[in-house]
């Protein structure tokens, strides 16, 4: 199966870094309920998350991290593709 579902997660400053590194991260997922598991556990943790379907997935799907709580909530305990 590929990968149709993306998260992004700002990342913690830890310390001075030799170099500039991007301050955000992303992970890929074959379902929703495997990105919306990976977001909570960041979520959680205090994190700004974002997350969307990546092309060319139809129907697209941006989840801006102001929104992010309420999609975490949609559907909670079930498994969605």
């Amino acid at each position: 199966m590929t990968h149709t579902w993306y998260v992004t997660f700002e990342l913690r400053n830890r310390g001075s870094l030799p170099r500039k590194r991007s301050p955000r991260a992303t992970q890929t997922f074959e379902s929703e309920a495997q990105a919306k598991s990976f977001a909570r556990a960041k979520f959680n943790e205090g994190l700004k998350v974002y997350a969307g379907t990546i092309n060319p997935h139809s129907p697209k799907q941006l989840i801006a991290s102001s929104n992010i709580a309420s999609w975490l909530e949609d559907n909670f305990g079930q498994q969605s593709e």
